[in-house]
C-alpha cells in the first residue's frame, strides 16, 4: 500500500506540556500544520494545549496524516502500550519519529540541521516536529506488518442436549461458518488480494477457516462481526517489536528548475549536473509539486529561465528555505535548446526548467569544486556545498557548527523507555501470564467442543463415505457412458460437416454449370453459338490460384485478363501449366510473359475484338469470335516463327563468314 503523503491532509506535532505519561492527565503542546490551506500557499497553523483524551479524539476526527513527535514514549510509557497505541491510530495516519529511530538525536540538532525554527518551549518544539515530518524528515514508527488475519469461526458453542436435534444444530452451525467462509473468499478474490486459507472439516461443513491476506485491514473488504452461528474477526500481524522505516529513501542536496505558467514545470539536477527528474502539470497544485520535489531531494537552489524571478517560483524557494538563481536576462530559446539538448523531455515547458537548473548548476560549478576542495575527509561534502550555497555561510564557519554540534554537550533527555520499578514490573509480569491462561482456555474449551463430536462425526463418516463410493461408482460408469456417447456425436459432426462442405462445393459447381447452359442472352440465345470465360482481374499468381480455388481452371479454358501488365516469367508459367485454350488481354503484356505464353504455344489475343458479356462472376463469349481470334494468332504466330527462323539464318551465316575471314588472316 502507498504509504500517505504529508500533502494529503494535517499534520500533527505534538510535545507534553506539562504532566507525565506514566499519571492519569498528561497536557500536550499541538500544533496542526494544513498544507493545503491558507491564502500565500504556504499552509495554514494552528495551536492548541490539550489533554491526552482530546488529542485522541481529535485524531480519530482529523485523521492527520503524520502525528509527529521528538520521542515516541511521550505518547505511551512502555513498548506494550505503545502498541496498543498504534493500533488506535486511524488507517492514513503514521506515527513519526523525527529525531531518528532507536539512538534519536536530540531535536534541537536535528531541527538545526534541516532549517527549521526551533525553541524549548513545548509549543516550539511540537512546531519544529510537525515542520521536520511535513518535511519528510524522520522515522515511521510501525508495530504491525502489512499482513492481516481473517478468521471466520463459530460464533456459539455445538453442545446440547444429545440426539438427533443436536445432530441436525451442529450440521446448521458448521454449514453456516462454511457459507460464511465462501463468501468471505468470494470478497477477498473480488478484491484482487493475495492470501492463503487454512479451514479445519468438521461435520456438515467447518469448525472455522483462516484468510492470511497480504494487505492491511482498511485494503480488505471483511470487516470485524458476530451474528448468531458465525463470528469473524480481523487482526493485523503484529510484529515481533517496534520498528522504524525512513519516510523517504533518499534526501540528496538537489538544485531545481521551475517554470510557472499555465503548465508547472520542475527539474531536478544533482550537485554533480546529473540530472535526476522532471515533471509537468496542467493542475497548477503547490502541494503536488511540493510533494514531489520534497520526494527527490532536499532543494539547496531553486532556479528560473528568467529574470526578475517569478512570485509563484520565489515562493517555492522560501519554502525550503533555498538560495535563488535567474539568468543576467532571459534564456534565448536557442540556448536553452542546446544547452538540454543530450536530455528528454516532454514539453517546451519541462525544457525551460531543466535549462533553468542545468545553468544554474554551470554558474556555480567552480564554487562548488573549491568548497570541495575544502572540505576534510570527515565531512560529507553535499551537506557542507548545500550549506554554504543556502546559507551564504563560509565553508569554515559550516565546519566549526558541525564540529560543535558533533561534540556538544547533550542536555537533552534520552529517548529510552524508563525503567520499571519491581512492583510494576511484577504487575506486568502477572497480566501477560493471565492473558496467556485466558488464551490457553479458550483454546482447549474450543478442543472439548471439538472432541466431543469426533466419535459421531467418524461413525457418520464410515456410512457416508460406503454411500458415496456406491454413488461415486454409478457416477463414474454414467460419465464413461456419456463420455463414449460424446465422441462418437462429435465423430459425426465432423463428419457431417465435410460433407456439407463438399457439398456446398458441388452446389457451386452445378450453379456455374446452370447459369452457363441457361444463359438469357437476347443477341445469342437463338444460336447458342457460347463458351465460358474465366476471368481474372489481374495477371498475378495470387489471382491464377484464388481463380482455382473458386472455379477451377483446366486445359481448354477461355482466360480473360483484365488487367495483364505487370506479370513475369515466373506468373506467365503458371498460367501456361493450366494450358488454356485462348488467353485474351486488356492492355500489354510485358516481353517476358509474352515470350513465355509464345513458347508454350497458347494462343494471346486483344480482348476487345471478343464480346464478351458477364453475369456475376460469370461470363460468356461467342464461340465463333473465339475460334477467330485463336486463327489470327496462329498466322501472327507463323511469321513471328519465320521471322525468328530468319533471323536465326542471319545470325548463323553472319558468325559463318566471320569465322572464315578469321581464319584467312590467320593463314
Amino acid at each position: 500500500m502507498h504509504a500517505p503523503s504529508p500533502t494529503d491532509g494535517p499534520v500533527f506535532g505534538v510535545d507534553i506540556q506539562s504532566g507525565d505519561i506514566r499519571g492519569d492527565s498528561p497536557t500536550y503542546a499541538l500544533v496542526i500544520l494544513r498544507p493545503d490551506e491558507g491564502e500565500d500557499g504556504e499552509g495554514a497553523i494552528e495551536r492548541d494545549a490539550v489533554s491526552r483524551r482530546k488529542l485522541r479524539r481529535l485524531i480519530e476526527e482529523e485523521e492527520p496524516t503524520r502525528l509527529a513527535v521528538d520521542n515516541m514514549y511521550e505518547l505511551a510509557a512502555d513498548k506494550n502500550a505503545l502498541v496498543g497505541f498504534l493500533g488506535t491510530l486511524p488507517a492514513g495516519t503514521d506515527l513519526v519519529q523525527v529525531t531518528g529511530a532507536n539512538r534519536p538525536e536530540p531535536l534541537s540538532r536535528v531541527a538545526k540541521r534541516h532549517g527549521v525554527p526551533y525553541g524549548k518551549k513545548p509549543m516550539k518544539e511540537a512546531e519544529a516536529a510537525a515542520r521536520l515530518a511535513l518535511g519528510n524528515v524522520g522515522q515511521r514508527v510501525t508495530a504491525f506488518s502489512d499482513t492481516t488475519t481473517v478468521k471466520v469461526s463459530r460464533g456459539r458453542s455445538t453442545g446440547g442436549g444429545g440426539g438427533w436435534s443436536e445432530d441436525r444444530f451442529t450440521r446448521r452451525i458448521h454449514g453456516n461458518v462454511r457459507k460464511a467462509a465462501r463468501e468471505v473468499e468470494s470478497d477477498l478474490d473480488d478484491a484482487n488480494l493475495d492470501y492463503e486459507r487454512e479451514a479445519t472439516e468438521k461435520y456438515g461443513g467447518l469448525s472455522n477457516a483462516v484468510f492470511t491476506v497480504e494487505a492491511r485491514p482498511e485494503d480488505i473488504p471483511v470487516s470485524k462481526t458476530r451474528n448468531g452461528d458465525v463470528r469473524i474477526e480481523v487482526e493485523r500481524e503484529r510484529r515481533d517489536g517496534i520498528e522504524f522505516e525512513p519516510l523517504v529513501k533518499r534526501r540528496d542536496h538537489v538544485l531545481v528548475g521551475i517554470d510557472p505558467g499555465t503548465t508547472t514545470a520542475a527539474a531536478v539536477v544533482g550537485i554533480d549536473g546529473t540530472v535526476h527528474d522532471l515533471y509537468s502539470s496542467r493542475t497548477g497544485d503547490t502541494a503536488e509539486l511540493t510533494e514531489w520535489l520534497i520526494e527527490r531531494g532536499r532543494p539547496m537552489l531553486v532556479a528560473a529561465d528568467v529574470t526578475p524571478m517569478p512570485e509563484t517560483v520565489e515562493k517555492f524557494r522560501r519554502s525550503f528555505d533555498a538560495a535563488g538563481w535567474v539568468p543576467e536576462s532571459d534564456l534565448p530559446v536557442d540556448e536553452k535548446l542546446h544547452r538540454t539538448r543530450e536530455h528528454p523531455y516532454e514539453n517546451d515547458h519541462e525544457r525551460d526548467a531543466l535549462a533553468a537548473a542545468l545553468y544554474a548548476v554551470d554558474d556555480h560549478m567552480d564554487q562548488f569544486e573549491r568548497i570541495a576542495a575544502k572540505v576534510p575527509p570527515k565531512f560529507d561534502r553535499e551537506e557542507v556545498i548545500a550549506r554554504v550555497v543556502s546559507g551564504e555561510e563560509s565553508v569554515e564557519a559550516v565546519i566549526r557548527e558541525l564540529t560543535d554540534d558533533d561534540g556538544e554537550d547533550e542536555d537533552e533527555e534520552e529517548h529510552e523507555e524508563r525503567e520499571l520499578s519491581e512492583e510494576e514490573r511484577r504487575i506486568r509480569d502477572l497480566e501477560a501470564q493471565v492473558g496467556r491462561l485466558k488464551e490457553h482456555a479458550d483454546e482447549l474449551e474450543a478442543e472439548l467442543e471439538e472432541k466431543e463430536h469426533e466419535i459421531l462425526e467418524y461413525k457418520r463418516e464410515l456410512s457416508d463415505t460406503r454411500k458415496r463410493e456406491r454413488r461415486e461408482a454409478r457416477e463414474r460408469r454414467e460419465v464413461n457412458r456419456l463420455e463414449r456417447r460424446a465422441k462418437r456425436l462429435e465423430h459425426e459432426r465432423d463428419e457431417a460437416i465435410d460433407e456439407n462442405e463438399a457439398l456446398h462445393d458441388k452446389l457451386a459447381r452445378l450453379k456455374t454449370l446452370w447459369k452457363i447452359d441457361h444463359s438469357n442472352f437476347s443477341d445469342v440465345a437463338a444460336d447458342r453459338d457460347l463458351v465460358a470465360v474465366k476471368i481474372l482481374p489481374q495477371f498475378t499468381r495470387d489471382a491464377i490460384e484464388r481463380a482455382d480455388e473458386e472455379f477451377g481452371l483446366a486445359a481448354g479454358d477461355v482466360v480473360y485478363l483484365r488487367d495483364a501488365s505487370g506479370a513475369g516469367t515466373s506468373t506467365a508459367e503458371a498460367l501456361a501449366e493450366t494450358k488454356p485454350r485462348l488467353v485474351l488481354k486488356n492492355g500489354t503484356l510485358s516481353d517476358a510473359a509474352d515470350e513465355v505464353l509464345f513458347d508454350h504455344e497458347i494462343p494471346v489475343a486483344p480482348a476487345d475484338p471478343v464480346t464478351i458479356q458477364e453475369i456475376d462472376e460469370l461470363a460468356v463469349a461467342r464461340e465463333s469470335e473465339v475460334e477467330e481470334a485463336i486463327d489470327d494468332w496462329e498466322d501472327r504466330a507463323a511469321d513471328r516463327r519465320r521471322e525468328q527462323t530468319e533471323s536465326m539464318m542471319d545470325r548463323v551465316i553472319s558468325e559463318h563468314r566471320a569465322d572464315e575471314r578469321l581464319g584467312g588472316e590467320g593463314a
